[in-house]
């Protein structure tokens, strides 16, 4: 039995591990991954959002560092360090921090969702011209790249710029504080929208123009490559082993996508998160308001990627308003699950309720600030669950217009969504976005995609697989698949081409003169 027992902790001991770090808008996770793409420890720690005036978002860097430690201490109380063979890091997105020459926060980082910035998005259409922004960054000129954010500090924090030494994305400030080298991935540098996508360059014209350098910011390394080495002082507050790889990695978005195996096949990613994103791979670069043009984390390859900002957002906006005494409810079950059973029995279009979710501004394909969400159709007919249903259906609404967009331009048509994130668990929102879109649903069997995105780089680098590819269908799988109902396609065919495309077109110019009249600007 002794003996036994010796062989099997000699097994676990020698089964080889990699990391992937998820730094998201909320919290630091880390997963250990084994070589069938199977989380064997996990860590989590969080950290605060703050929002010192109204629409502006921002975060002590700092926190992320805390955070990224304590998540990687409570995974090795499950594992043995020596078991681990490299770490990669993905992130919230777009997110950017000033820092000095010893990697130390100068102010608060600005976070993606950071709104201060809408009259320097008119600056720069002016002073570069939105289809050059377009073509050269891949990004469409609006407030959620850094580009803007950054020109609002050199406008109106002199003094911070001038005791900045580099700019850096979540990714890169991390990776300082592991290696005391300033450096960053192509895939997370490239969502800050300062990048030539086409050079794989910091776009040193635009930033020129602006009265920038690329001087401030950091090394490019392409995703996949040994970007540096854990050194003692990152070692000792990580309990990591010191000298051991670093992969570089690539934002959360393209990160999902690797972990969801869209790849190849036209096989499209859907992430029902907080923000609903959804991208497909391009090997040629290709530009387009209609998306953001990203690097994939695979070589020589970019993610064509549409973004929702009011995702689940939106879900949980409603609940917490209007919902909230379903919290208490004697049936034990959620107040999502309650509110999806009742919303179920409706038929589709929600009794002539319609909904554009446009609960957080809007980007592909309008790129309008000032956009708010709309909702019509209303009788003395409607409650709640009817609501709770034009949610989910103007939500794939949203994800047919983008989605059409995207398949136009690549002139091809998805074979799938797989889908991922909290959202991928509503059965019936998995079937309306297959009604609506016409595209097949498959759901991910992992529910840390973006972790796991990480860790099959981090894989490839240190040889368990020759390629991304292999990696990717060797460590990811899909389960519960939806088609289109023929029916319901058919009525909801209607619903989008008669009422709900030419909706927001139709009433933009009302909603954003509403915005002017209601909201006061104060930058």
């Amino acid at each position: 039995m002794r003996k036994a027992l010796t062989t099997l902790s000699t097994m676990i001991h020698h089964n080889k591990l990699v990391i992937g770090i998820d730094c998201s808008t909320t919290a630091c996770k880390a997963i250990a991954w084994n070589k069938q793409g199977k989380a064997v420890a996990e860590g989590r720690a969080t950290y605060p959002l703050l929002q010192p005036q109204t629409n502006w978002y921002e975060q002590d860097a700092a926190q992320w560092w805390h955070s990224t430690c304590d998540a990687i201490k409570q995974l090795l109380t499950q594992i043995a360090p020596k078991q681990i063979e490299a770490v990669c890091i993905t992130h919230q997105r777009e997110t950017f921090v000033a820092v000095d020459d010893e990697g130390q926060a100068v102010r608060n980082a600005i976070v993606w969702m950071d709104k201060r910035s809408r009259q320097q998005v008119n600056f720069l259409a002016q002073k570069i011209g939105t289809e050059q922004i377009n073509q050269v960054t891949g990004k469409p000129n609006s407030m959620t790249p850094s580009l803007a954010k950054i020109i609002w500090l050199t406008q109106h924090e002199q003094e911070t710029v001038s005791r900045t030494h580099k700019f850096l994305d979540v990714h890169g400030y991390l990776i300082y504080q592991l290696t005391k080298n300033f450096r960053t991935s192509l895939a997370s540098a490239d969502p800050m929208g300062v990048m030539d996508m086409q050079a794989n360059t910091w776009a040193s014209d635009l930033l020129s123009c602006l009265g920038l350098q690329t001087e401030k910011f950091a090394d490019l390394v392409p995703p996949g490559s040994i970007i540096g080495y854990i050194n003692e002082s990152a070692a000792t507050a990580t309990g990591l082993p010191n000298g051991l790889p670093i992969i570089a990695g690539a934002g959360d978005g393209q990160c999902a996508g690797l972990g969801a195996n869209a790849v190849g096949n036209n096989r499209a990613y859907l992430n029902l998160g907080t923000a609903i994103a959804s991208g497909i791979i391009s090997r040629d670069y290709l530009v387009n308001p209609a998306f953001r043009t990203m690097y994939a984390p695979i070589p020589r390859s970019y993610f064509l990627e549409t973004v929702l900002l009011g995702g689940v957002f939106t879900i949980n906006w409603f609940v917490d308003k209007f919902a909230n005494d379903l919290r208490y409810s004697h049936l034990n079950l959620s107040p999502e699950e309650i509110l999806e059973t009742a919303a179920a029995k409706l038929s589709p279009g929600a009794d002539g309720l319609m909904l554009v979710p446009y609960w957080n501004h809007v980007m592909n394909p309008y790129w309008d600030a000032s956009a708010s969400g709309i909702t019509i159709g209303w009788t003395g007919t409607h409650g709640r669950e009817h609501l709770y249903r034009a949610i989910l259906e103007g939500i794939a609404f949203e994800q047919r217009l983008v989605g059409d967009a995207v398949m136009g331009t690549m002139q091809q048509k998805f074979s799938e969504y797989v889908v991922m994130g909290g959202g991928s668990q509503s059965h019936l929102w998995c079937q309306i976005i297959a009604d609506i879109t016409g595209v097949p649903v498959v759901r991910s069997t992992t529910t840390e995609a973006t972790c796991l995105g990480a860790g099959i780089l981090a894989a490839v680098a240190v040889g368990w697989y020759p390629d991304i590819n292999i990696a990717a269908l060797s460590m990811t799988g899909t389960g519960s698949r939806f088609t289109p109902d023929s029916q319901n396609q058919a009525i909801y065919e209607k619903l989008y081409t008669e009422v709900y495309k030419p909706l927001f077109p139709t009433l933009q110019s009302l909603v954003q003169r509403l915005t002017d009249l209601t909201q006061v600007q104060k930058n």
